[in-house]
């Protein structure tokens, strides 16, 4: 028997987010109930409401930053009980036999990992996502959220958390390194936040100077403005590593001209026009260019030990469901600091 729960969807590409009711299906003997606590809001929401990235399955309910309590488990699970604080992101199923899942990078799961909203499931069934007061979840597909960390600011470690935690663990950004993060946003705060724990030397990268206190706040040594032509000049040869957390074109010759020999950019966001660049911007140093998707459910897991182990969690401002388009108008004009959280309770209510 399925269970009826309240949500917040987009009822066509480019709609506005309205009340509706949708049904969760009935337990399996691997799955969790969740009672949903918040549901942060990602920019690639707002992307995929708008089929920025291709077509898209309608209505859709987004959020893929999820955290809450566990409501009822499974006859087969064993790792969590009712009562548990656990979390979702990206990702709610995958094949589980492939090279890649046995590895635990189930993000690349070579027969499609199952995206926790936009998604088909191996069963056939269209998948909804976080913006709602329950979900029901794969066990191995749900994190364990420590205590001494929020609910409310854990939620959105759960996308930005491992998507800038996964690169800056896989490139090395720790004790004697130089790290620079272009854009301090939803992502951006968080890099910063990350690794400068891991002990970096972190550098802010931004169109302007207008968050230069809350970059140097958050633990970065230096804060620069790319619109000032100059930085490019004054850095040569700097970083180590730079993560760009933009979803937006950039000269990235010029970029890549801060880095040391042997340093590597890694883009996390996802421009829609494509990025482009010289040869010899990287063969003139041993360089690298390179990519990175969110991170595997044993990293997600690890990602969250960390955070809470340092206090880590997002800058929030929590918002009603009422208030969810305002919010998507103001993250398009980067009207936050940092990261929108839903607060579950006030859907549907």
């Amino acid at each position: 028997m399925t269970t009826t729960t309240h949500a917040i969807a987009a009822p066509s590409p480019g709609a506005a987010l309205s009340p509706t009711t949708i049904e969760r299906r009935d337990l399996r003997p691997d799955d969790v109930l969740i009672d949903i606590a918040y549901a942060g809001i990602c920019h690639s929401d707002i992307h995929q409401v708008k089929e920025d990235w291709g077509s898209a399955i309608f209505p859709m309910v987004p959020g893929h930053e999820i955290a809450g309590v566990v409501a009822a488990v499974g006859s087969d699970v064993t790792r969590y009980q009712v009562g548990d604080r656990v979390g979702v992101g990206c990702m709610v199923d995958s094949c589980g036999e492939c090279e890649y899942c046995v590895a635990g990078s189930e993000q690349f799961c070579v027969k499609g990992n199952i995206q926790t909203y936009n998604g088909v499931g191996f069963d056939g069934e269209n998948t909804y996502g976080g913006y709602s007061r329950q979900i029901v979840v794969k066990d191995g597909f749900v994190c364990r959220i420590p205590e001494g960390i929020g609910l409310d600011i854990a939620a959105p470690l759960l996308c930005a958390g491992i998507t800038t935690y996964s690169p800056l663990n896989r490139w090395g950004a720790g004790p004697g390194k130089k790290v620079a993060v272009v854009g301090l946003g939803g992502l951006g705060h968080m890099a910063v936040k990350i690794a400068v724990a891991m002990s970096a030397e972190v550098t802010v990268l931004s169109q302007s100077l207008k968050k230069q206190e809350d970059g140097l706040k958050l633990g970065a040594k230096d804060y620069f403005a790319t619109g000032d032509a100059s930085t490019f000049q004054t850095l040569r040869g700097r970083f180590d590593l730079i993560l760009n957390t933009v979803s937006a074109t950039l000269p990235v010759d010029s970029y890549l001209g801060m880095l040391r020999v042997g340093g590597a950019m890694v883009n996390v966001g996802a421009p829609g026009e494509p990025l482009s660049y010289n040869a010899f911007s990287l063969l003139g140093g041993n360089k690298v260019l390179a990519g990175s998707m969110i991170g595997g459910i044993a990293e997600t897991q690890e990602m969250l030990d960390f955070c809470a182990e340092r206090g880590i969690g997002a800058e929030i401002e929590t918002i009603s469901a009422d208030q969810v388009n305002v919010a998507y108008d103001r993250v398009e004009n980067s009207d936050v600091r940092y990261r929108f959280v839903i607060d579950a309770a006030t859907i549907g209510a």
